[in-house]
């Protein structure tokens, strides 16, 4: 086949993979995340679009009971001041090892971007929120998944109370193991999406994210990061390449609904 022809069907795929997206969700086309121009980003675009378009976005996923608790694997980073993880930030590490020493009593997760009150919680002021306790599969993208009892506040109580402005869209985060992700506000005001601080009615354990980490229920497990530290609200995508701290760096994709 010769070359053009390659290159007039790429084409022909990847505006009708557009197309596609536009249809689903030409009445809020605002709302997408940009694509790129990219194949693969396109496809994303796509799934996105469909999810957004046909499925309910606030209905729930599933609850199981307390017999269901399986064991829960502790997979990628375990420890953000570990010098010789995969994710080591010589800023954030020793900054994390010394909020642990101390018990995380000066942890604080701030929250920032386009809301009217910008602030900084410590551990107890998230748990004198209301608190939501769920029981859910982690279905991870390395093909195996877990239940396990998660307890935390709602991230919409958070965004509540930090009160977000009508042209907010998104919700970053940023952790101590150098990784920045997203969500968009579909998710992030999902009554499942929260700030877990507890996990098996236990404290979160260092391994499993702790002191807090997210936990977006509606998408797979990469997205429910681990050790957050800031909350950003912004107004327009951030795909996190200057600091080539995000998913879609290393190939994966931003949004995985499932």
């Amino acid at each position: 086949m010769k070359l053009s022809r390659l290159i007039t069907r790429r084409k022909t795929l990847v505006t009708g993979l557009a197309a596609g997206g536009g249809l689903l969700l030409s009445g809020c086309s605002k709302e997408l995340p940009p694509t790129y121009g990219n194949l693969l980003r396109m496809g994303d675009l796509l799934t996105y679009s469909a999810q957004r378009a046909l499925l309910p976005g606030q209905s729930l996923v599933r609850e199981y009971s307390h017999k269901d608790i399986s064991s829960f694997p502790a997979i990628g980073t375990t420890n953000p001041a570990d010098p010789g993880g995969i994710r080591y930030n010589s800023t954030q590490g020793p900054a994390y090892e010394l909020l642990r020493a101390r018990g995380f009593a000066d942890w604080r997760l701030t929250i920032e971007g386009s809301v009217a009150r910008p602030g900084s919680y410590s551990l107890e002021d998230l748990k004198r929120f209301p608190s939501r306790t769920q029981i859910t599969r982690h279905t991870c993208e390395e093909g195996w998944s877990a239940i396990a009892e998660w307890t935390g506040v709602p991230l919409s109580f958070l965004l509540d109370a930090a009160g977000v402005l009508p042209t907010a869209r998104f919700v970053n985060y940023y952790t101590f193991d150098a990784v920045a992700d997203g969500i968009d506000m579909v998710d992030a005001l999902h009554p499942q999406t929260i700030l877990a601080y507890g996990m098996n009615g236990k404290d979160l354990l260092v391994r499993h994210g702790g002191p807090v980490r997210l936990r977006v229920e509606k998408q797979v497990g990469y997205k429910s990061t681990k050790y957050v530290r800031r909350v950003v609200v912004t107004d327009e995508f951030e795909d996190f390449g200057k600091e080539k701290l995000g998913p879609l760096q290393h190939g994966w994709s931003w949004y995985v609904g499932i």
